[in-house]
């Protein structure tokens, strides 16, 4: 009979479970865009509480789902895979975290709240099978295009997000997707997973992420209404390092770099938009 694993060890198992790094990221940028656009303060707080539910229901149903593939090739950065949780404990932490992000979304409002869950829905798809087809970056364009717009929606008066921002968004959620998968292509081809990224190889999938990653800061610069401001080129300027990383993912040197350039360049983002008073209402 397997011991159980001391309750700090458990806890802290089920933090690394829900990919705390990025969850963390996706959690922050949500809160500053809030911000950006006005939300009053309480609904800023509501807003950050109900990304950060979902996104540890998607990390959780990830590990979850995904316990037999990471043991097959002994993934040692997985705490099922280290003993310290059980697939079983993930599984209800998922479908909790879930249910607290609707009910959080949701008080938001109905536009807002529906906008907040597609992120979370595209997740769960993610997961549940989409990342083995060739539309594996759907649920990345889709949820991360979605996810600005259900922000600005929050404001008062349920205002819609300009056109730029969930364009953007959606380009930074394939070069994420992308970015994200690099490390681990092997792995994934010797559980049988083929998404996107798999079939196009990883230099080209890097070189892709790349392309896709310019394009979302060039957009942040050219999309708002009247002469580029002064944090879009600082933006742009940031972007440059990020998209060089980016490009040489498909070296092994390089392919663990490239998914934290893209999630530090979208918080950079987010953080000179807050700053240079743009408008997202």
């Amino acid at each position: 009979m397997r011991a159980r694993p001391p309750r700090a060890a458990s806890l802290r198992a089920l933090v690394l479970a829900t990919h705390a790094p990025p969850a963390a990221a996706v959690t922050a940028v949500a809160t500053l865009l809030a911000v950006a656009a006005q939300v009053t303060p309480g609904r800023v707080v509501l807003t950050g509480a109900a990304v950060l539910a979902g996104q540890a229901s998607i990390g959780w149903s990830n590990d979850w789902l995904d316990a037999d593939r990471d043991r097959a090739v002994a993934r040692a950065d997985k705490p099922v895979v280290q003993g310290t949780v059980e697939p079983s404990v993930l599984r209800g932490a998922a479908l909790g975290a879930a249910a607290v992000a609707v009910v959080l979304s949701l008080a938001l409002g109905t536009v807002p709240g529906l906008l907040l869950l597609v992120l979370v829905a595209s997740g769960w798809a993610y997961n549940a099978g989409l990342k083995r087809s060739v539309v594996s970056g759907l649920p990345y364009v889709t949820g991360f295009g979605a996810l600005p717009a259900g922000v600005v929606a929050a404001a008062p008066g349920t205002p819609v997000a300009p056109w730029w921002l969930p364009a953007a968004g959606a380009a930074l959620g394939a070069a994420a997707h992308l970015a994200n998968v690099a490390p681990d292509l092997e792995e994934d081809l010797a559980t049988g997973v083929r998404g996107l990224p798999h079939r196009l190889g990883a230099r080209v999938s890097a070189l892709l992420g790349a392309l896709l990653l310019g394009t979302a800061s060039l957009v942040l610069v050219l999309g708002p209404d009247g002469p580029p401001r002064w944090w879009g080129w600082a933006g742009l300027a940031l972007a440059v390092p990020a998209v060089a990383v980016a490009a040489l993912a498909g070296t092994p040197r390089f392919r663990r770099l490239a998914f934290p350039a893209v999630m530090l360049l979208t918080v950079l983002d987010v953080v000179l938009l807050v700053l240079g008073g743009a408008a997202l209402t």
